[in-house]
């Protein structure tokens, strides 16, 4: 690490010392270095070769009439139970833990964060681990789709849909406006792991109003030039000096 990297992360350190409202909003570079495949990168799942596009077959339309293939690809390329927590779920479970950290804020679905010891958590894209019939609105863990072959069904016999958001499903907005009371209650806003072109999700850091900004994203996004600190690096190498 050069001296000016050195001096960056220090004053990163000095940033989380002195700050007691930090809010994280992370995206799936987060959990990367946990094996989770992020969807845009060279190696993500959008570049992935399937009988449709991952677009496609991540979407409401496609769920309802093409369920059985959904949850093949969904068992294959999303749904990852065997994931581990990584030193940056950690590092922000301790922060919580020292009444430093406000909220974690994110896209992920995958649940590592709560692993990791999180408790105040906003996951703006649902969870593989909430289940539910889409007939009669039981609930069901994620051992039921671990467990089940081709389409999983409730004791109704209505389909079982993992709650986690969809294309042409609108965000849930409690969780959004949480989200959002989170961010504008920040000192120390950290954005990490995300390459902020979904939206409405990314559009929530247009709430911050408070004095420190930071990227921490593996190339360039669109608040760069925001930032008061900007790190192109894997979260792992920062997180791990925190």
């Amino acid at each position: 690490m050069t001296n000016p990297e050195r001096e960056k992360l220090q004053a990163l350190i000095d940033l989380v010392r002195a700050s007691s409202r930090i809010v994280f909003f992370g995206g799936a570079g987060v959990s990367t270095e946990s094996g989770i495949p992020d969807f845009r990168s060279r190696d993500g799942l959008y570049q992935m070769k399937w009988q449709d596009p991952p677009e496609r077959i991540l979407s409401a339309s496609y769920f309802r009439e093409h369920a059985e293939e959904f949850y093949r690809f969904y068992r294959e390329k999303v749904f990852h139970p065997e994931a581990k927590p990584n030193v940056t779920h950690y590092k922000l479970a301790e922060w919580e833990r020292a009444g430093k950290l406000l909220a974690v804020i994110t896209q992920n679905i995958d649940g590592l964060h709560q692993l990791a010891g999180s408790k105040k958590v906003y996951e703006l894209h649902g969870s593989v681990y909430r289940n539910r019939c889409i007939k009669c609105g039981k609930r069901y863990n994620a051992e039921i789709v671990a467990a089940s072959r081709g389409v999983p069904h409730c004791t109704c016999g209505g389909v079982i849909k993992p709650e986690v958001i969809l294309y042409e499903e609108p965000l849930d907005d409690n969780v959004m406006m949480q989200a959002l009371y989170a961010i504008s209650q920040a000192d120390l806003l950290i954005v990490a792991g995300t390459s902020l072109s979904v939206y409405p999700a990314a559009g929530l850091i247009n709430y911050f109003s408070g004095r420190h900004l930071v990227l921490i994203n593996r190339d360039e996004t669109g608040i760069d030039d925001r930032c008061e600190l900007v790190f192109h690096n894997k979260l792992g190498d920062i997180f791990s000096r925190l």
